[in-house]
Formats: C-alpha cells, structure tokens, sequence
C-alpha cells in the first residue's frame, strides 16, 4: 500500500480517538446501566494508546504495521475484556490490508469483516447476545454485500453506519446473554449495550476518514 494509504490509517485511528473522548461520559452511563460504568473510560485510555503507539512509529510503516501496532497498544492499554477483543480485531485487520496495493474500496470492506470476524473468534458471541457484535456483524454484512455489487465507497459506508446503528439500537430490546450484563438478566431489557454504542461511534469516524 502507499504512503497515502498509511497517512489514512493514521487518521482513522486519532478520528476514533477524538470522538470516543468526546462520548466517554455517555458510554460510561450506558454502561453504569447494565456493567461497571467504566466503558466510555476504557475505550478512551485504549484508542490514546494506539495514537500514541503509531505516532512513534517509523514514517515507512505499512498500514498492516498500523494496525499491528494498534492492537498491541490497545492491549497494553486496556486489561479489561474489551481490550483482547479489538487486539484480535486489529490485528485482522492487519492481515486483511496485506493482500491490498492501496485502500480501495474493497480494501476498506475487507478491514470491517475481518474486525468483526476478530472479535468474533476471540469473544465467541453472536448476534442477538447483547454485545457490541450485534453492531459489528450487520455492518460487517453490510460491507461485504456492498464488496459484492462494487458499491462506491460513500454508498458502502452509508450502509455500514445504518447497520450498525440499527443493531445498536435493537440491543435495547435483548436481554443479555455475554459479559456482566448477563449477571442482570431481564433487568437488562431496556439499555442500549455501550460495546455496540461504541461501535457506531468507531464506525462513524472510520466512514468520516476513509470516504475521500
């Protein structure tokens, strides 16, 4: 990939970092609902960390050293749940992007389905768990279908968000079946999951970066 490519990649992840800092106190509140409060603080500590990490690396980086960097920083970041999770999804990602000479279009598809798949292998959750996963598979669909039919890169993303935000929104409904929300059982009903609220915010900064 280029120098370009890589320079994208960079702001992608300082765009994931400002929004999430800008929304810590509402993940945090959803989370205080079902979890331990502390969501919007993690994901916050997590996404500094990987800025951080990939502004100390070398100019020549790829965009697979990017992510590689990502996940080991985030890791080191975040020791709660969450971290192992967007670790594996990162480094994914980095596999992904290896087999591409620049961020097309379906580059960028490739990079939502093999974060998803990620924290999917590493969490073993599924849709319908009440997890940030019943936001990242249906975008992850989204992406996919959209590789499929060569939608343009606006269209594909304005389809990935949708998803995403209606697979957030839907978690409103589910009882927990994953992670501490579970311990509440029915009490869940009725709270948005903060991992999937994330997600759309993640989602959104990555459309807002990636569509040139």
């Amino acid at each position: 990939m280029s120098h370009e490519a890589a320079r994208r990649i960079c702001r992608m992840f300082q765009r994931i970092s400002v929004d999430i800092d800008a929304e810590k106190d509402r993940l945090s509140d959803l989370d205080g609902a079902i979890g331990d409060a502390d969501h919007g603080i993690t994901m916050s500590l997590g996404f500094a960390a990987v800025t951080s990490a990939l502004g100390r690396l070398d100019p020549e980086a790829t965009p697979s050293d990017l992510f590689k960097a990502a996940a080991s920083a985030f890791l080191d970041a975040v020791g709660a749940s969450t971290g192992p999770l967007y670790a594996t999804a990162f480094r994914r990602a980095a596999q992904a992007v290896r087999s591409h000479e620049a961020l097309s279009v379906s580059a960028q598809a490739e990079i939502v389905e093999a974060m998803t798949m990620g924290i999917r292998e590493r969490g073993k959750g599924q849709r319908g768990d009440k997890t940030m996963l019943d936001a990242w598979i249906p975008a992850a669909e989204a992406a996919a279908e959209a590789r499929e039919r060569g939608e343009e890169a606006s269209v594909m993303w304005a389809n990935i968000v949708a998803a995403a935000e209606a697979g957030a929104k839907a978690t409103r409904s589910m009882v927990a079946a994953r992670g501490r929300a579970a311990r509440l059982g029915e009490r869940s009903l009725g709270h948005v999951d903060p991992g999937a609220a994330s997600t759309v915010i993640i989602l959104r900064a990555m459309r807002e970066t990636l569509v040139a």
